[in-house]
């Protein structure tokens, strides 16, 4: 079992930036590839980004590319998601989300376990 806390959320403008963090409780985070995932009101859960195991392979949602960096520090058990150029669209609750066999899945059915979730706001 392995429990996801996420932080970092919160209300920012248009065009600003959200640093999420997301930290595991177990010891073998690094065993387990990582995916952030966001549902805005009224819309189905959709990826934002993922990274394997080691960190060296990453992927990203189209919406996202050169705005939103994934990053990990397995020293820490901790997975990252850097947010720039923010939009009200991008307003949604982010979950973090940890893969035991996969690696770097851009699909929600492949990871096991969830946090709670984090909301980001953004203000036009």
């Amino acid at each position: 079992q392995v429990q996801l806390v996420e932080s970092g959320g919160g209300l920012v403008q248009a065009g600003g930036s959200l640093r999420l963090s997301c930290t595991a409780s177990r010891r073998t985070f690094s065993s387990y590839a990582m995916g952030w995932f966001r549902q805005a009101p009224g819309k189905e859960r959709e990826f934002v980004a993922a990274i394997s195991r080691s960190g060296t392979t990453t992927s990203y949602a189209d919406y996202g590319k050169g705005r939103v960096t994934i990053s990990r520090d397995n020293a820490k058990s901790t997975v990252y998601l850097q947010m720039n150029s923010l939009q009200p669209a991008d307003t949604a609750v982010y979950y973090c989300a940890a893969d035991r066999v996969g690696s770097a899945s851009s699909r929600s059915r492949d990871y096991e376990y969830w946090g709670q979730g984090t909301q980001g706001t953004v203000s036009s």
